[in-house]
């Protein structure tokens, strides 16, 4: 076995050398090709197309590829070995393969699809399928330019056992810093599956916690542009995020994989921008402050809660209503007459609005009707007999011409929002009683904001629904792509108005339901959204399998879903074992024990440490006490747009989406959380932030689902050595 190890890996380190050679070949080539700055447009191409090969060769050069599939082609008559990589590079000599595979070719698929077996094996490339038997599956890591591993995780020709988890628990052993890394080398069939399917569908993915989602939708944008390079781009692509904060932490993952200029925003700041709007700074720390800091836990939701009816499809069918009655009668009653003795009848108006002009939106429709009443309105100053009359017609016709127009509607999306919610006053044949369709509360609630000239993140989908009836998307670059992390977190409403911005329903939409925290605006189960496609334009997939943390961790967090929240949607964690869950009951001085905790776990070979709390009060109140005694620590507040890593100290509904090698969940007990199920997925939440240690601090008196979850997984009481050697001054 040893020697097996020895000479693959001998193979592989001059295989290495061999590519390295060739790169740096390659590389050295094209630096001393001078760069054209001509302005002949042939030239420019072939430029564009060696500043590419520059920097792909240079991030080759550091890490060329971390896979190798041996694999014979039916009918082939030849094994060959193909090395997979980040970024596909031919041979500078013909070759009958290239000198490294891009991971998104068609015959990479081979090296996330095939899991052993002697069985044939296939992959789906342009001329159809192709079939033939895969000899060899190898994993390497290169680091700058050395090979530090080799593992071989399928050999038809060898008597060993299959060792096809052993490459990828090594990985996931690795430490986190502070930014998400892509997951190239470690892709798994069911991530490939989701990161290959074709593009005009809305995936709908729900993953447990650690099942990154994330990373493959990431993933599944650099494959797009691969696979659709002719039809897509990459500034036509969007991803939508909870927070800046998240958007820094996973903004080195694509240009890691070699793509750029993909957007990257929230919602709330795409939609203020297309309306036009200034939100409220402080806007969504409100809202977190209303839910989260509110004593005696969250207030209670019902379909009748703000942000639930506003990211309904019902207020869209109340908007509709509102905007063709609008429609309906915005020509002004009678004729038009710029002067004595001219007149415009309304039949002629009319029938330009309601015929000529009727494909076109009510705003655009309103633009055209009354630029042909001005072109009318100068083709009778034509007919002046008169110098002096043309001067007191065109005096008199401009001011009957503004007043004419003034008569309109204004057809401005905030003030029909605000006539909807009665705000302000209402067209003369609106209802003079409020709409029996939106709840009294909302109503009321609503109202008040609008009239204080208040516009929260919930009002923003109704509104961009509004622009949208009004103007089309004439003018508006429509997306190829749009990803929407957190998907659990958005609501129907804000899908299906992105959906008239994207074409062809090309979705990936992510989430998870027991991390549905926010269920005061977003989803209760993926039926919500699955209804808002066709059938045949939409595909629900379900990642199991949890890569972020370690079977202690996993089956604790299962045991606080099953217990407190009964839902079955539980992780199946990775073979990767480590410490105990640990659970610490106060002693005399809480403060005193937090710290000791943060102490121990920070001196540890640990890159990232968080200390979560359950309201940003206390969160901002340990933050003081504890940068008394520790230099590289950070209070994330929810107002900062960059994740820092080291130790860290914040709320825990802050903390979703991110990761640490260690999580401290302080005041996991009864005086801080209930026994709801909302309070349960908070925890939920909390516990699989941590990749490797978990420890959770209380003061005896904790909810009955932490109680069976500790009963029912590897968890263990106090701390791991004696609380005096634990305890720092």
């Amino acid at each position: 076995m040893e020697d097996n190890f020895q000479s693959a890996y001998q193979e592989e380190q001059e295989r290495l050398t061999t590519a390295l050679a060739e790169i740096d070949r390659q590389l050295t080539s094209l630096k001393n090709t001078p760069v054209y700055t001509g302005n002949d447009y042939t030239e420019q191409i072939l430029e564009a197309s060696r500043e590419q090969r520059r920097g792909s060769l240079a991030k080759l050069r550091q890490e060329p590829y971390f896979g190798r599939l041996d694999f014979e082609e039916n009918g082939g008559g030849e094994r060959k070995a193909l090395y997979i990589g980040k970024i596909g590079v031919d041979r500078e000599q013909v070759s009958d393969r290239p000198l490294v595979i891009d991971w998104r070719a068609p015959v990479a698929s081979l090296f996330y699809s095939f899991t052993g077996g002697m069985e044939p094996a296939s992959y789906e490339s342009p001329e159809g399928i192709v079939e033939g038997l895969v000899y060899l599956k190898r994993n390497v890591v290169i680091r700058k330019r050395i090979l530090e591993r080799v593992a071989d995780t399928f050999d038809r020709e060898s008597d060993g056992p299959a060792v096809s988890d052993e490459f990828l628990v090594y990985r996931l052993g690795e430490n986190k810093d502070n930014r998400l890394r892509d997951i190239v080398s470690t892709i798994q069939e069911e991530q490939d599956r989701i990161i290959r399917a074709v593009k005009n569908t809305a995936l709908i993915i729900q993953g447990v916690a650690g099942s990154g989602k994330t990373t493959v939708a990431l993933h599944r944008l650099a494959f797009l542009l691969y696979q659709y390079k002719e039809q897509v781009a990459a500034e036509r692509m969007i991803i939508f995020a909870p927070n800046r904060m998240f958007l820094d932490y996973i903004s080195d993952v694509l240009p890691e994989l070699g793509v750029g200029n993909i957007q990257q925003s929230t919602f709330a700041d795409w939609a203020a921008d297309m309306l036009g709007l200034e939100l409220p700074q402080n806007d969504a720390m409100e809202t977190l402050n209303r839910w989260f800091e509110a004593p005696g836990g969250m207030p209670e939701i019902t379909e009748q809660t703000p942000g639930r009816f506003k990211g309904s499809t019902v207020l869209m069918g109340i908007i509709e209503d509102a905007v063709r009655r609008l429609e309906s009668s915005s020509v002004p009653e009678g004729d038009f007459s710029p002067w004595e003795g001219a007149v415009l009848p309304r039949r002629t108006i009319l029938r330009w609005h309601n015929e000529e002009y009727a494909p076109y939106p009510p705003a655009k429709r309103k633009e055209r009707v009354t630029a042909r009443i001005h072109r009318w309105i100068e083709m009778e100053l034509k007919k002046s007999p008169s110098a002096a009359a043309l001067k007191e017609r065109k005096k008199k016709g401009a001011q009957r011409e503004k007043a004419y127009s003034a008569k309109w509607p204004k057809y401005d999306p905030l003030t029909i929002y605000k006539q909807i919610f009665r705000a302000v006053k209402t067209p003369a044949d609106w209802p003079a009683e409020d709409p029996e369709a939106i709840p009294v509360s909302v109503l009321k609630e609503t109202r008040s904001q609008l009239k204080k000239g208040m516009v929260l993140e919930e009002d923003l989908p109704p509104l961009l629904y509004i622009h949208y009836l009004l103007n089309g998307d004439e003018g508006v670059q429509k997306f190829d792509h749009v990803v929407i992390d957190e998907a659990q977190d958005f609501s129907p409403f804000q899908i299906a108005v992105l959906d008239l911005y994207v074409r062809g329903h090309s979705f990936t939409i992510l989430g998870d339901l027991s991390q549905g925290i926010h269920a005061y605006k977003g989803v209760h189960g993926w039926n919500e959204m699955q209804s808002l496609f066709a059938p045949e334009h939409t595909s629900y997939h379900a990642l199991t399998r949890s890569y972020r943390s370690t079977m202690e961790i996993i089956d604790f967090a299962n045991g606080i879903l099953s217990a407190g929240v009964r839902s079955d949607l539980l992780a199946v964690p990775v073979f990767r074992s480590g410490s105990p869950v640990r659970l610490i009951q106060y002693g005399e001085s809480r403060e005193s024990d937090i710290r000791s905790a943060l102490a121990d776990l920070s001196g540890r070979d640990y890159r990232t440490v968080a200390v979560l709390t359950r309201t940003l009060a206390e969160a901002a109140h340990l933050y003081e006490v504890l940068s008394a005694h520790f230099d590289d620590i950070h209070l994330i507040d929810g107002g900062i747009a960059e994740y820092q890593g080291g130790l860290s100290v914040l709320p825990l509904y802050l903390s979703k989406g991110l990761e640490f090698d260690a999580a401290i969940v302080a005041d996991a007990d009864l005086d801080s959380y209930g026994e709801t199920a909302w309070d349960a997925k908070l925890l939920y939440v909390g516990c699989t932030r941590a990749l490797h240690e978990l420890w959770l601090l209380h003061n005896g008196r904790m909810p009955d689902y932490l109680r069976e979850a500790a009963n029912g997984g590897e968890t263990a009481a106090g701390w791991w050595v004696a609380p005096s050697a634990a305890k720092t001054e």
